[in-house]
């Protein structure tokens, strides 16, 4: 644990300009404020689902958001050579259109139709939903790890390392009381849990619990191409081009995929992130970020249970 107290201290201290960071916070606080005063992504992008148009949208969403911070990056540091370099482009591209497909996907709209007749197509969309990461990141990911990077080491984090087990434990563990609290308020209600009753079990002539738990293990896998993406490849795989510079820019993109979620949560996912992204980076590894994620989501969703209850 104190190797990565180290860890996070030398990459503050060689990455932290005062310039840059207030640089940065002002471009979260214009791209928070444009989202939530206009409620951008609920009451504009996604009136086009089911839309070709949909995931273009984001991917304008995302675009401007990551390029826009690279740019801060590499104006502060003096990096215009970032702008030319072909694997800059590469990586970028592939992360935003993968990305931008995942978060307008809607084909499992007819494939939930489409299985079983339609009987149980709420439950399926929601588990297809969340399953469908599988073709539009995790494999066009694989694919560029296998056919351009071509490099020996893991998956982009992938492969299971000890080193910070124990912080990211504490620092699960200290997430419980906060969740507790967040369960009385009204809007953390309004949103956990994610699983609906939606009359699958008697479909499937099963007791609720086992579609409850087929829904919150594909609810889970869902955070797995999430860390893949941000810490995996746009840290860990970006570092090839902007080393500790990958970090920033990721954050604020992370940032902007919880524009639908309350504002709190979007903030501070802020914090996470970019802890989150100096861990991989000194880990080489997104085991911790998975452990942290997939349960403070199940952890929310537990808390949300036991309201209901």
């Amino acid at each position: 644990m104190k190797t990565l107290w180290r860890d996070l201290r030398s990459h503050i201290r060689a990455d932290f300009r005062p310039d840059l960071y207030v640089a940065i916070a002002l471009w979260l606080t214009f791209l928070l404020s444009v989202n939530y005063y206009l409620n951008l992504e609920d009451s504009y992008i996604d009136t086009f689902q089911n839309d070709p148009r949909w995931p273009v949208l984001y991917f304008g969403l995302y675009a401007t958001a990551y390029y826009g911070s690279v740019w801060l990056w590499t104006h502060f540091h003096r990096r215009p050579d970032v702008w030319t370099n072909r694997s800059f482009w590469l990586r970028s591209g592939t992360a935003l259109v993968c990305y931008s497909i995942y978060a307008g996907f809607y084909a499992h709209v007819a494939w939930s139709q489409q299985l079983f007749d339609g009987q149980a197509f709420v439950f399926l969309y929601y588990c297809l939903r969340n399953l469908q990461s599988v073709l539009t990141i995790v494999l066009p990911l694989f694919l560029f790890y296998k056919l351009v990077d071509r490099q020996p080491s893991s998956f982009y984090g992938m492969t299971p390392k000890r080193k910070g087990l124990v912080l990211y434990a504490l620092m699960l563990a200290l997430m419980v009381p906060l969740i507790t609290l967040a369960s009385f308020q009204p809007d953390f209600l309004a949103s956990y849990p994610t699983y609906k009753d939606t009359g699958a079990n008697e479909i499937f002539n099963v007791p609720e619990w086992v579609t409850a738990l087929v829904y919150e293990l594909c609810y889970g896998w869902d955070f797995v191409p999430t860390e893949l993406m941000f810490r995996g490849f746009l840290v860990i795989g970006m570092s090839r081009v902007l080393g500790r510079g990958a970090i920033l820019p990721m954050v604020v993109w992370y940032c902007c995929i919880h524009f639908g979620r309350p504002l709190g949560e979007a903030v501070s996912s802020v914090f996470g992130g970019y802890l989150l992204g100096v861990l991989a980076l000194s880990t080489r590894s997104i085991w911790g970020g998975l452990l942290i994620h997939i349960g403070i989501a199940w952890g929310m969703e537990i808390a949300a249970f036991l309201q209901q209850a």
